[in-house]
Parts: C-alpha cells; structure tokens; sequence
C-alpha cells in the first residue's frame, strides 16, 4: 500500500497540523468542538456534523426523524445509530416510525 505525503497546513487559529488528505478539518480545532455531554458527545466528529449541520443538536429533533432519515446523512454509519437509539431510549423518546 503506497502512503501518502503529509502536508504541513494552518488552520485559521493558527494550529500546526499535518495531513494527507484534502480534508481541511483541523484536528486541533475539532477535539476543541467536541461537546463534554449530552448525546453528541457520544459520536464520532463525522457523525456529530452530520447531525449540527442539518439543525439536529437535541435529542426532541432527533425523534423527529426516522432511523432511515438518518442513516441517509453524510458522516452517520450503523455504529452510530445504536448509540442515538440508547440517548433517545434513555430520555424516553424513540425515532419516528
């Protein structure tokens, strides 16, 4: 397997970072994004965006939708979905049917 040359970039606050790809995601700045709790903590940062970027930051709108909906966004796989189905059975709610 051939491996790909690191660039050296900076994020716009100024973090140091090396990748190979041409995500521009600073890892830095990610890790800072992260939520200490509540349901979206509990996600990996691709699936967290998932859910911020289409308006899904409580687990009242998450309900709203069914597990289909969700498995459809960019950035959620199945081993999300079993965590959301424990946040959402924890706080009494389910997905839409």
């Amino acid at each position: 397997m051939a491996t790909s040359e690191k660039s050296k970039r900076i994020c716009d606050k100024g973090h140091t970072y090396y990748k190979s790809s041409a995500c521009p995601t600073c890892p830095t700045c990610e890790g800072e994004r992260k939520p200490n709790t509540g349901f979206l903590s509990l996600l990996a940062a691709p699936a967290r965006r998932a859910l911020q970027s289409n308006g899904i930051t409580s687990l009242q709108e998450l309900s709203q939708y069914s597990e289909k909906e969700i498995l459809q966004l960019h950035g959620i796989g199945p081993s999300s979905l079993p965590k959301l189905k424990a946040a959402l059975q924890e706080n009494d709610l389910t997905f839409k049917e």
